[in-house]
């Protein structure tokens, strides 16, 4: 292996997202991957047990997908798609359509996956009005549940801290209760009481709203933000049959759960239920390149097929050449190397792995589906008290983000509701990942707890 020549990383220069940058001086400087691991400046070697940030589900250094972009920028680095199209977009919008569930046939790219929910609620209340139901515009989504961060979707954001600074925000949205049943308010032991009960919180919004005021509900099939909340049996089918009810448009927000996330291509497919649009980013690429989309059912694309009717809605870099053409190649890596037959034939394993960490004083909960899970850190773990704010900085920012990165770990310390530890590692990652990254997190959380 090359050694890197160190890099000098200056606070002086670049702003980092979501970074506190009084501290960022001496940040780590990535600077190469391979396979599940990265390494710094310096040569030391970590596991990227977060796939850079939900989005490397092929692995790092896929030499494939570099040249599936060096080959697009070569012929043709880029166009619009407005009022334009060429091969790569065509083809990559008939590709996802193929693997879309129901008729979810018309894919607007976009850069990301923020700009995939803004686009989504734009459409909502666009096709209302196109429709005749002009008063339909309110948006349902659930507590702490992370959406993006334009000023539409920060505002279907349910994570009130990272809204505050950015108020007035986009008015008409509203919240309902998230699946967490670890935390349930009601039916703690019994799953689909519970999840019948979470479900029906939205038709109470709905119904305190007014029907004719509600375009759409946005749900991620596992929620992110708190730490990986899966949805209990039969809350889907709950869900659909309360859209379907109050003809309110069901939003499957999959920026991180789709293309494999879960072991299917869609979260959708995994718990069995119908969108009538999917919003997606992040492993549509694998991160080899910034491209999201907004997936929506034939119905909701009708009134704009009309002559003179137009969706005034775009992005300068949606449906980019070489972004697209890394997406075919990355589906198709999918397809040849049997991704989703890998993820599922593993991901008993991974939670079994991670189970193993519940002896731990400090593990309260292991909970997520596929190769994406969160451990819920808890002061007792038989009353499950949780630790308050200041204790909480200070297990988390103060101790465990640096000691797991120190001790080899690329993970997540998040401190949005409960304390959590997120993993979503590559798809590519296997038992001898797995076990490595419970060594880590068991030495990491024992020291975490002696310091408590």
């Amino acid at each position: 292996m090359t050694t890197q020549p160190q890099t000098t990383a200056s606070s002086d220069h670049l702003w980092m997202h979501f970074t506190r940058m009084a501290g960022a001086a001496h940040a780590p400087v990535i600077v190469r991957g391979e396979g599940a691991y990265v390494w710094d400046d310096r040569g030391k070697r970590y596991l990227d047990g977060l796939a850079g940030l939900f989005v490397n589900q092929l692995g790092h250094g896929r030499a494939d997908l570099a040249e599936a972009a060096a080959e697009q920028a070569r012929t043709l680095a880029y166009f619009p798609v407005w009022s334009y199209a060429h091969p790569r977009a065509l083809e990559l919008a008939e590709r996802i359509a193929s693997l879309a569930p129901g008729d979810l046939n018309r894919v607007f790219f976009t850069s990301g996956g923020g700009e995939a929910v803004e686009s989504a609620w734009k459409l909502a209340k666009n096709y209302w009005k196109l429709v005749g139901r002009p008063l339909k515009h309110k948006v349902i989504s659930r507590a702490i549940a992370y959406h993006g961060t334009t000023h539409g979707a920060l505002s279907i954001t349910g994570l009130p801290p990272l809204k505050e600074m950015f108020e007035p925000l986009v008015p008409s949205t509203f919240r309902v209760p998230n699946t967490n049943i670890y935390r349930a308010p009601v039916h703690r032991d019994d799953p689909e009481a519970f999840g019948r009960w979470a479900a029906d919180q939205i038709a109470v919004a709905i119904e305190q709203e007014g029907p004719e005021t509600v375009a759409a509900v946005f749900l991620e099939p596992v929620q992110n933000a708190g730490g990986c909340f899966p949805p209990p049996p039969g809350y889907f089918e709950r869900v659909r049959e309360i859209c379907d009810r109050y003809d309110v448009l069901l939003v499957s927000d999959e920026v991180i759960c789709a293309f494999g996330r879960l072991g299917t291509m869609f979260g959708a497919e995994r718990y069995g239920y119908q969108p009538d649009i999917i919003t997606c980013a992040k492993g549509l690429t694998s991160g080899y390149a910034p491209l999201g989309a907004m997936i929506a059912s034939d119905r909701l694309f009708e009134p704009f097929a009309k002559e003179s009717a137009m969706f005034a809605h775009g992005y300068t870099f949606g449906g980019h050449p070489v972004a697209t053409a890394v997406g075919l190649a990355n589906l198709e890596i999918f397809e040849r190397e049997r991704v989703l037959e890998h993820v599922r034939a593993n991901e008993d394993a991974f939670r079994a792995t991670l189970e193993g960490l519940l002896d731990l004083p400090i593990v309260g909960d292991v909970r997520g589906d596929g190769y994406f899970y969160g451990i819920e850190l808890v002061k007792d773990t038989a009353t499950r008290e949780t630790f308050d704010e200041e204790e909480s900085e200070r297990l988390l920012r103060g101790f465990l983000s640096t000691a797991l990165f120190d001790a080899g770990l690329y993970c997540r310390a998040d401190d949005r509701c409960d304390p959590v530890i997120q993993l979503s590692p590559p798809l590519i990652c296997d038992q001898s990942h797995f076990d490595e990254m419970a060594q880590i997190l068991r030495g990491v959380l024992t020291e975490a707890w002696a310091r408590l």
